[in-house]
């Protein structure tokens, strides 16, 4: 049974591994990048959770000190270990090993950002009445439009190197709201 921080961040580590290669080899389809999404969305953050309770939950069991300061480290440690592990292997993946899939998440992400401001204008259009509104409505559409242009969009790279870390610390974010939550819950109080 594992029982230490970094036993338990390599379990989440892979955890979200098998998430990550299971979606890649049986769920890459048109809808790769939502699902990949919802994912993440979802299913992970219930992942890094219960890591993160397991973690505290051991150190209960083995009689550990409860205070907020302990909680909230074997908790923080744990997903940032399987976290980080996870992150960077996803880059490195996505970025030397298979560029196609890269290649298809960055397509399907624009496509969908194309989709929304779609939507967004037909629903905006159907409210409104007067021409000056609709011709303002329309100009800004047609000059959000030329961004999605293929000059425009040729470059752009969401799995960057720049851009992980961009997730990352978004997803440091949770992990920091979590450890707080779990200490602040877990702790043992003193009587006084």
């Amino acid at each position: 049974m594992v029982k230490n921080i970094s036993g338990i961040g390599l379990m989440i580590y892979a955890a979200t591994m098998l998430i990550f290669f299971s979606l890649y080899f049986f769920g890459m389809n048109i809808d790769y990048f939502n699902n990949t999404v919802i994912l993440n969305a979802f299913l992970l953050p219930a992942v890094y959770l219960a890591g993160a309770f397991y973690s505290v939950h051991v150190w209960k069991k083995e009689g550990g000190l409860m205070n907020f300061t302990t909680i909230f480290g074997r908790s923080f440690k744990s997903m940032f270990l399987g976290g980080l592990l996870s992150v960077l292997t996803m880059f490195a993946f996505l970025n030397f090993v298979d560029k196609d899939a890269k290649n298809l998440l960055n397509y399907q992400y624009i496509e969908r950002q194309k989709t929304e401001l779609n939507n967004e204008y037909e629903k905006a259009k159907m409210f409104l009445e007067e021409k000056e509104e609709i011709a303002e409505l329309d100009k800004s559409y047609y000059m959000r439009l030329q961004s999605f242009s293929p000059e425009m969009v040729k470059d752009k790279d969401m799995f960057s190197f720049r851009q992980f870390t961009y997730y990352f610390g978004a997803i440091m974010i949770f992990y920091v709201i979590l450890s707080v939550f779990f200490a602040s819950f877990f702790r043992t109080r003193g009587v006084h």
